[in-house]
């Protein structure tokens, strides 16, 4: 049996097809369209995903879409007109999207897939993200927590999920609990987004790793905005917000006030904290001062949200008395706060799919249509998240021939990895491409960029020369998981799924934090780890460093550039080996060095 799930028209569009409930392929649109967040019907994902299932769109059983539009709809349409005539220009906006593209989605699915009718189905928002975590879970019952911007109308869930593995007939998603629109913890925390000089649905991750420069002196500024119960429930102060009613803004002059002067977007960063030498080329005191102060904002909306979060997962497990947690939704993303769920709360084991946010939507609906509306037993267990499309050898030597380049062939593994070694101790920045892409956010081995962790300029170097992005933010260490303990607190990394999908922060040891500075972010790293079975060819390279010299640790960033989607294809890939800094480029079984 074949269903394909799909997502879009927020963003991050996406497709997955399983077949007899094994996954076969899953992308996101933005991979092929090279738009980054693409909102779009995803018909080149679709399309991806049955070339790779080696059917045609009348071949499927069903398509099911992530969420149901008629509800989402009356959602917007009660919220504009309870808000009128504040929320005149969001009407407008809203009804011809919704009339012209949104309403339609059942006939686009049709006409693109050529199935009847009757095969399209639709889930709710949250229960595709419950879906999507459970199903690929190696649990068979789990507490669940769902936690985004908003889907129809809900923007959390809480309560337990059943995945059976023999009849099928138990297999279950039961919600406990909701909060609706528009109190929204990751609204809540994408008007600080805003407020901080970065793009809604796309800068969320900045604004955590700015927040390790400041201190959470903002607390009960923050605390003015929204009031919390013990359970985690919460209730915003509607009056600091326009996210209801502006198509251009997430928060009003109400909350400025409070905080004072937001963040010009593109702005330097530094702070005494960055700087601690002044040695910013455009350094001014002031501006060090202010930034200072928005380091601390950021510190402080992390700490609430992360505040927030241990409430409600305090919360679900004192209701469903599990000791296994099943979370999704894009704050899932925040993997700072999921290092304190593990942590601090009594769940003993928490699994998070690496495509949290909307887009794990489309195999959290696909998962739900086959468990749940149709009562199948479990089969799959998502092990790693190489889900995307692959490019054959002869595919990639077009590639480079077409470009004019010099590249060196290898019969073996062996003898490549010795040479991109051999660069990266010599200081030399390597793009990493090899099988099928990733399905989620974060490049884990098959589209990264990798460097030598050891070097403390390595951070500066990537930011400025290869990425382009702002010099603040983080890169992520990658450890073979067998070594993890010697350098990370992460007891027993072999438990913990979120650690292979770099979904979690955790502390470096003190001895340990002068060894890999490049990826040591105020002591703590957003670890992956690896497992040879998972990927090899990846696994080795690791592990050829750490013979070398003796850290098994690399520093990995997702291979693209500051505004661009993770590559997808050989061309993309030498594209943006041209116009970065990249010295060495491993595509398959090829080596592109760059003369100097």
């Amino acid at each position: 049996m074949d269903i394909l799930g799909i997502s879009c028209f927020y963003h991050d569009a996406a497709a997955a097809l399983i077949r007899d409930g094994m996954l076969i392929a899953a992308a996101e649109e933005e991979r092929f369209s090279r738009k980054k967040h693409d909102s779009g019907f995803p018909a080149q994902a679709i399309d991806f995903c049955l070339k790779r299932g080696k059917i045609n769109g009348g071949d499927l059983d069903y398509a099911i879409f992530y969420e149901k539009p008629l509800v989402k709809f009356e959602r917007i349409l009660m919220t504009s007109l309870g808000a009128y005539p504040k929320t005149w220009r969001v009407f407008r906006e809203s009804m011809i999207a919704w009339f012209n593209q949104k309403l339609w989605i059942r006939g686009q699915i049709v006409r693109h897939l050529g199935i009847p009718q009757n095969c399209v189905l639709f889930a709710e928002h949250h229960t595709a993200h419950a879906a999507s975590a459970l199903f690929c879970s190696p649990f068979e019952e789990a507490a669940l927590l769902t936690v985004d911007g908003v889907g129809e109308w809900t923007t959390a869930t809480i309560g337990r999920g059943r995945a059976d593995w023999t009849g099928g007939k138990d297999s279950d998603i039961n919600v406990a609990g909701e909060i609706r629109f528009p109190h929204s913890l990751g609204l809540l925390y994408s008007a600080f987004t805003a407020f901080l000089g970065f793009e809604v649905n796309e800068g969320e991750y900045k604004v955590m790793g700015m927040a390790p420069y400041g201190e959470p002196r903002y607390l009960d500024q923050v605390y003015k905005l929204v009031q919390v119960n013990d359970d985690g429930s919460f209730r915003l102060d509607m009056s600091y917000f326009s996210f209801y009613y502006s198509t251009e803004h997430t928060y009003n002059q109400k909350f400025a006030d409070l905080f004072g002067k937001p963040r010009i977007p593109e702005s330097d960063f530094y702070t005494f904290r960055t700087h601690p030498q002044q040695d910013h080329p455009h350094w001014d005191s002031h501006v060090a001062e202010q930034n200072q102060k928005y380091a601390d904002i950021a510190a402080s909306i992390q700490r609430v949200t992360e505040e927030i979060l241990l409430r409600m997962v305090d919360h679900a497990h004192k209701i469903t008395g599990l000791k296994k947690l099943c979370l999704a939704g894009g704050v899932a993303l925040n993997s700072v706060a999921n290092g304190r769920i593990l942590r601090e709360t009594p769940f003993e084991d928490v699994f998070i799919q690496p495509a949290a946010g909307d887009s794990g939507g489309a195999l959290g609906a696909a998962l739900y249509a086959y468990h749940v509306l149709l009562k199948k037993p479990r089969r799959f267990v998502l092990e790693n998240c190489y889900w995307g499309e692959e490019y054959s050898e002869n595919e990639v030597a077009d590639s480079l021939k077409e470009e004019g380049l010099s590249f060196e062939e290898f019969n073996d593994d062996e003898p490549l990895l010795d040479r991109v070694v051999e660069g990266l101790v010599q200081g030399k920045v390597v793009g990493w491409f090899q099988g099928r892409f990733e399905w989620g956010p974060r490049a884990l081995g098959n589209r990264s960029i990798l460097a030598d962790p050891r070097r403390a300029d390595m951070k500066t170097i990537v930011n400025a020369k290869i990425k382009f992005r702002e010099p603040f933010r983080p890169f992520a260490p990658v450890i073979l998981e067998e070594q993890t303990a010697q350098y990370f607190d992460l007891p027993q990394p072999e438990r913990h799924y979120p650690a292979r999908f770099m979904l979690l922060v955790v502390p470096i040891y003190p001895d340990k934090q002068a060894l890999i500075p490049a990826v040591n972010h105020w002591g703590t790293g957003r670890l992956q780890t690896i497992k040879r079975e998972i990927n090899p060819r990846y696994y080795r390279v690791i592990e050829k460093f750490g013979q070398a010299t003796g850290v098994p640790v690399l520093m990995n960033t997702s291979y693209n550039l500051r505004g661009e989607p993770i590559v997808g294809s050989p061309a993309n890939a030498l594209l943006t080996f041209h116009n970065s800094g990249l010295d060495m480029l491993a595509i398959e079984n090829f080596l592109v060095t760059k003369k100097k």
